[in-house]
Formats: structure tokens, sequence, C-alpha cells
């Protein structure tokens, strides 16, 4: 299941003192949408942008109970997605972020906050999910 045949899309949501409020996510893969699904957007809710930056993948995923290879690869994707869309927008260069792959297409700012939209590239690495026919 895991590939890189297609970029992604990523909105993100943030209240008026810079800090999260949620995202969406979008990716085309094998002729089949994946969109946010794992809670990844709610278990950042209300933090900084430096703080979801520092949250590591195996945390997230233990911290959402989360033990089906499907919800791994999504939340994976969301994971690095949003991180990368943070660094970009914050213009942080970190080694463990890909934030080359982003490109901001929309910016829109009122008194509720800022809705920051970016294209972003195929991720330069995928984590290691084995075939449910393997896995077992």
């Amino acid at each position: 299941m895991p590939c890189a045949d297609s970029s992604s899309s990523i909105v993100l949501r943030l209240d008026g003192a810079e800090r999260f409020v949620a995202f969406d996510f979008a990716k085309i893969t094998c002729g089949k949408e994946i969109s946010a699904r794992t809670e990844y957007s709610s278990y950042c809710r209300g933090k900084g942008l430096k703080e979801i930056l520092k949250i590591a993948y195996a945390q997230a995923s233990a911290d959402l109970g989360i033990d089906d290879d499907e919800k791994r690869f999504v939340l994976y994707l969301e994971w690095d997605a949003l991180r990368s869309a943070i660094a970009h927008y914050l213009g942080i260069e970190d080694k463990d972020v890909d934030n080359d792959r982003c490109r901001i297409s929309a910016i829109s700012h009122d008194e509720d906050g800022s809705e920051v939209a970016m294209i972003l590239l195929p991720p330069k690495g995928m984590p290691e999910i084995l075939p449910c026919r393997l896995a077992d």
C-alpha cells in the first residue's frame, strides 16, 4: 500500500495566537483518496507549532492507540505532512523535517486567525509497513 505516486495538499488553521486549531490533509494514491482520519488533528489542537514539531511519530501512534497498519500508514502521512508544512511556514530548517517539499499556495488571515494552504510533494521516505499477508 505505501507509495509516493502523487502530491498531497494540506490546509493549516491557526488561531490568533498562532496556536494549532486543525488541518485538512488529502492525498490521492493507488486510486484511493487518503484524508485525515486518525484523530491526529484533534491530538495537536491547542498546541504551539514548535511543540507539534517535537512530537515523535511513535509517540503519536502510541497516544492515539493506533494498531492497524493502514491507520499507521495514514498517521505517518499526516504526521510527516504536518511537520513539513509547519517547518516551511515558520522557516525552520531541521535535518529531520523535509520542508523543501512544501509549496505555499495561499495564506489568509482575519480576526479569528490564519489559514495556510500548501501543496506537498511526496515524502522522501516512507515507514516500512509489511503487506497483510507477511505481517502475520
